[in-house]
């Protein structure tokens, strides 16, 4: 199955709702789930020293547009993936057309960093219950400075897409809907890893 029988019903209700054409509608992921599980397993293997769990990983593929489910799930025990949406760094799209540009690992840069993270300890912050996450990169290796995190944001959903065709955007970090949230925080506890890149 390319993507869940959730992410089928909610592209099908978001995107008419909307007026959005269904090949633009958020819940379809650009990549099928047997990509992203081969993706998932390549870059485990490549990281596997590093990383405590190997049950489940995230991907984010900044190769595609805002408005589309692009941080993926990946169950590696039972071959399943789940799709949400994820905003982008302002500074990796200072235009704000919905697309990421460019990356960045500079402080003060509110820009997305590419590379792999490894998840650490789950904390409430002013967004509400987050995760922390640690940069295994040169590419991310500021991301402790920068507090890059996984939290929900107000400017993330499908009433953000219905409204402007596209997501707010973050100071970097991994943005999720207050809805999806409770997904990342359930499978991605302490110890996993999470890649980002243009796929």
């Amino acid at each position: 199955m390319s993507i869940s029988r959730r992410g089928v019903l909610r592209a099908g209700i978001s995107g008419l709702a909307a007026g959005i054409p269904l090949s633009r509608a958020y819940a379809q992921p650009q990549m099928s789930s047997a990509a992203i599980l081969s993706r998932a397993r390549e870059f485990i293997a490549a990281h596997a020293e590093r990383i405590a769990h190997h049950d489940y990983v995230a991907l984010v593929d900044y190769g595609a547009p805002s408005w589309k489910a692009r941080f993926h799930l990946a169950n590696l025990t039972e071959g399943f993936v789940d799709s949400f949406l994820v905003a982008h760094g302002r500074g990796s799209d200072p235009g704000h057309t919905g697309w990421l540009k460019t990356f960045s690992n500079k402080v003060g840069s509110k820009a997305s960093s590419r590379g792999a993270y490894v998840t650490s300890q789950h904390y409430h912050g002013k967004y509400g219950q987050s995760i922390r996450l640690e940069g295994l990169d040169s590419e991310n290796s500021n991301a402790e400075r920068r507090a890059i995190v996984i939290h929900p944001a107000w400017y993330v959903g499908d009433d953000m897409v219905k409204k402007y065709g596209k997501l707010g955007r973050s100071e970097g970090c991994f943005a999720l809907s207050k809805n999806d949230i409770g997904a990342a925080l359930t499978w991605l506890g302490p110890g996993r890893l999470l890649y980002a890149a243009k796929f």
